[in-house]
């Protein structure tokens, strides 16, 4: 593979990160807008662990993850509550006091010769744990896909336990949902820190791919990205939205005439597919259809 192909896969793999975080709380009813805030919050957690603690990339990582988790269930207790685009506007609200609070943080510490850490509007610089430990393009590629197939088969298993058939049915009918005596407040918390968490991973990942990150980069697009990913790609299955991420990255970036239109189009789709196909291209009843073909054969 050149070299532009395995940063594009790399970058299609950690937005894949953020597509399932919104899949899965699309998958109990639930949109939202502010994803990019636990992205952020992995990115910089993970950039102080191994850049300012010396920590090594797995537990750097690691603590990325809880605090995505963390921070996210506390959003999500007394939010979740709304419902709809109070919901989503709320969402969207946090993200936005997170990207302006980080922007307003500097935390530096001396490495030698050089200031490393936060450093406000001016971002977090010299992430070099990949530079430092000799990781190669291709073997980081090889860690996010990894990373990537993990969270897919993990929430896979999940889907196919009681608790992800609690999870749609509370998707397609909250009210009914309630009447079978699920607590849906506190699934709906357990799905939206499950979510923050895959979120700060595809962060946390990012921010070691580029080593460098500041606070514009987590602006609002991203979160409707995200949404986007798996409206597009669908809410029958967790591989589903990253067939979202592969058509806007990879097929829309691969046609250069229509690199400068990619957002007009990808905008397009989505209003395509919310009208015509609004579980999206992959939904339960394709996977239904496919069963039974498979099993008449």
């Amino acid at each position: 593979m050149s070299t532009y192909a395995i940063g594009l896969s790399t970058d299609m793999a950690i937005m894949s990160f953020l597509a399932l975080a919104a899949y899965l709380l699309l998958l109990v009813g639930r949109v939202s807008f502010g994803l990019q805030a636990f992205f952020g919050f992995g990115a910089y957690a993970a950039g102080i662990g191994s850049a300012m603690l010396n920590w090594p990339l797995p537990v750097a990582v690691a603590f990325a993850v809880g605090l995505g988790a963390l921070v996210s269930a506390a959003v999500a207790w007394p939010t979740m509550g709304l419902s709809g685009l109070r919901y989503a506007i709320a969402s969207l609200a946090f993200a936005e006091m997170a990207r302006i609070a980080l922007s307003q943080w500097v935390w530096q510490v001396n490495l030698g010769d050089r200031l490393v850490g936060p450093n406000g509007v001016d971002g977090f610089r010299d992430i070099r744990w990949v530079l430092t430990n000799d990781i190669t393009d291709a073997q980081y590629l090889f860690i996010c896909l990894t990373a990537l197939a993990v969270c897919v088969a993990a929430i896979w298993y999940l889907e196919r336990r009681r608790i992800g058939v609690v999870m749609r049915a509370m998707g397609f009918d909250e009210t009914l949902a309630q009447h079978m005596g699920l607590n849906t407040h506190h699934i709906r918390v357990m799905t939206a820190a499950t979510a923050g968490a895959i979120a700060a991973l595809g962060g946390a990942l990012y921010a070691h791919r580029t080593t460098y990150i500041e606070p514009a980069v987590f602006e609002p697009m991203l979160g409707v990205h995200s949404v986007g990913y798996a409206l597009i790609g669908g809410l029958g299955a967790p591989f589903a939205p990253l067939l979202g991420v592969i058509l806007d990255l990879g097929l829309l970036n691969a046609f250069h005439d229509l690199a400068q239109w990619r957002m007009v189009i990808f905008g397009g789709l989505v209003a395509i597919f919310l009208r015509l196909k609004p579980r999206g291209l992959v939904d339960e009843t394709l996977l239904a259809a496919m069963r039974i073909r498979g099993a008449q054969r």
